[in-house]
């Protein structure tokens, strides 16, 4: 234990061994044993009076240093984690729980290329979402440059061992929920793709083998990485019968005071709560990205005044929504302004009857936006008074209100990972076309570090981290850098001591030497680096795919493929990985539970088609406001 924690971590990583199989199991052995390690570096949880843990420490964090200066010190204090994205593709973790992202982030070559030799040889797609674990995200990406690479360089006829032609469409794709089912289906249709390995909760896996199905490959098996469920709180909280109680509730009430209901529904839902609304009213699913634009549209189609939006069961998104409308009327913007910079059919008027007119479910949230709340809030608004916030419009409002005001001058967004993600690239895109050959910020050759507070997720920063670097790349940037910061609980993260793996402390500790800087591991106190004081790091349910799953899934399809007769104990596992199938087979009111799940979703790609909701849906939300009069 002792040894391997003063073990640079790219040694641990890349240890040489004699094959392919062995190789890939050292590798995520090694993943293990240090995410074990850290967790028994944690000695007690902090004091709530304690603003945050603090460790005294010798050894700096795993890094990849910068040839050039960094950032002046000052600027450098931090009291939450934080990554540093810096030229030439250096990374400084500021803290424990941002050393443990940064660690995983370059994984040995052997491991991306034996992984990719697979899929190649197997004709295997990837669909992961944006808040996979850090260490399978880093191989999941380098997985997908490499493919490109090997396209770009004309490399494409073949790989080594495998013998295969080289997709020209990536064999893994990370993104959104709704991304990842447009992406299978691309993998199918582009690639002829044999099988899709889903990486995210079961809910994901359920949309995407429906939304194959629809589109014309309902016999290409979809997986998952564990056979045991991958719950979500959100989506459980939309299965209860408190939902369907209060969606009863909404239509009853709506037509006792002459008004039509649609129902608006939060993607990341399973496709059983999409069919049950879809029986009790006429109902749209959205997204993060699309939401405001959907209740703006809708209730300028079917009338601001006549229309009741029940949105659910995102609570803490419906609430934000609602004061975003309210920041709009009491920021004064004018009629012209509204329709220019909001949506061209509102004006003051239409905004305020939409407003008076949205119902939200009481009772749902995700236990990982959750737990941004004061505490967290606080200390953004006290230490990072010139940083940019971020924040997903599913964190509790107090998080929200800090990205909606600095939004309203640029200096932060609300809305999904994608709006977070090209957020972020634009404001270093324009960094470093201000710095590109003028010595820096004043042309001083000092940099000029960029600083985000990132308002979801800790998964994401992977695919940030490649964003920042690339921008940085092409335009060979030296003077710009972004810091990432973890805006983590105290409460949900655990000071480091060096302990010996028998709780004996010692002089030394593997964080960092700043006294400003905080040594902090996830999930000893509040679980995954959650607390309920506020501040989350990461999602427990997500965590349940990793790259062993990956890799057994993957060996398990080999074997049946390879083998003259069916194994028969690869085969029953296999079938135990594919998504919940629930509604198979069912009816609701005579009609097909699938196709009544899918509806929602139909109606939403619509409205993004075409700007508009489409016909059938407005014709259903009028047909069933005259029924219930």
């Amino acid at each position: 234990m002792n040894n391997l924690r003063h073990t640079p971590v790219h040694r641990i990583c890349c240890r040489a061994t004699s094959s392919a199989g062995v190789r890939w199991s050292s590798y995520v052995g090694d993943v293990r044993r240090l995410h074990n390690l850290s967790k028994s570096c944690a000695s007690a949880a902090t004091s709530s009076s304690s603003a945050f843990a603090r460790a005294p420490t010798t050894t700096p964090p795993p890094s990849i240093p910068s040839p050039l200066p960094t950032a002046p010190h000052a600027q450098q204090v931090s009291a939450f984690p934080s990554l540093v994205i810096g030229p030439n593709r250096s990374l400084t973790p500021l803290g424990s729980f941002a050393s443990a992202q940064a660690a995983f982030l370059d994984p040995p070559d052997d491991v991306v290329e034996d992984l990719l030799d697979r899929l190649v040889e197997l004709n295997v797609g990837i669909v992961a979402h944006y808040y996979m674990d850090v260490e399978l995200q880093g191989v999941l990406h380098a997985v997908r440059r490499r493919q490109m690479d090997m396209l770009s360089r004309g490399n494409g006829g073949g790989v080594v061992g495998v013998g295969r032609s080289v997709p020209e469409y990536p064999l893994v794709a990370i993104a959104d929920s709704l991304r990842m089912g447009d992406d299978a289906v691309r993998m199918c249709a582009e690639n002829s793709a044999s099988a899709i390995i889903c990486l995210g909760v079961d809910f994901m896996s359920e949309s995407v083998s429906a939304i194959m199905g629809r589109n014309g490959h309902p016999d290409v098996p979809v997986y998952r990485a564990s056979v045991g469920r991958i719950g979500c709180s959100l989506a459980e909280s939309a299965e209860s019968d408190g939902y369907r109680a209060w969606l009863e509730r909404c239509v009853r009430d709506g037509a006792s005071i002459g008004k039509k209901s649609l129902h608006v529904v939060y993607i990341n839902t399973s496709l059983e709560t999409k069919a049950v609304s879809s029986s009790i009213m006429p109902t749209i699913t959205c997204t993060s990205s699309n939401v405001l634009q959907t209740i703006l549209q809708a209730s300028a189609q079917l009338g601001p005044d006549d229309l009741r939006v029940c949105y659910g069961p995102d609570t803490y998104m419906g609430e934000n929504l609602i004061s975003l409308l309210d920041g709009v009327l009491s920021s004064g913007w004018s009629d012209d302004r509204i329709r220019s910079d909001l949506h061209p059919l509102h004006d003051r008027s239409t905004v305020r009857a939409l407003r008076d007119n949205i119902l939200v479910y009481p009772h749902g949230n995700c236990v990982v936006h959750h737990m941004f709340g004061t505490s967290v809030v606080e200390a953004v608004e006290r230490d990072y008074p010139d940083a940019y916030v971020t924040a997903h419009l599913e964190v509790p409002g107090e998080m929200f209100q800090v990205a909606l005001r600095r939004s309203l001058d640029d200096m932060g967004v609300v809305g999904s990972t994608s709006n977070i993600l090209n957020f972020i690239e634009r404001k270093v895109e324009e960094a470093a076309a201000e710095g590109r050959g003028g010595g820096g910020e004043g042309g001083d050759g000092k940099k000029r570090r960029l600083k985000f507070i990132l308002g979801t997720e800790a998964g994401m920063v992977t695919s940030i981290v490649r964003s920042v670097q690339d921008i940085l790349d092409s335009r060979s940037c030296r003077d710009v850098e972004a810091e990432i910061v973890f805006p983590v609980s105290s409460e949900a993260v655990m000071g480091v001591d060096d302990h010996d793996g028998e709780g004996r402390s010692s002089s030394t500790s593997a964080t960092t030497t700043t006294t400003t800087s905080l040594g902090v591991v996830p999930g000893s106190a509040g679980g995954e680096g959650c607390s309920a004081a506020g501040g989350c790091a990461t999602c427990p349910f997500m965590k349940m795919n990793d790259l062993d799953a990956v890799r057994d899934i993957v060996d398990m399809i080999g074997r049946q493929r390879s083998s003259t007769t069916s194994n028969a104990r690869d085969e029953l596992r296999l079938s135990r990985h594919m998504p919940p199938n629930r509604l198979a087979g069912k009816y609701i009111d005579g009609k097909d539970a699938i196709e009544l799940g899918t509806e929602p979703i139909v109606y939403m790609r619509e409205f993004m088609k075409e700007k508009r909701l489409g016909d059938e849906l407005v014709e259903r939300v009028e047909r069933a406001g005259r029924m219930a009069a």
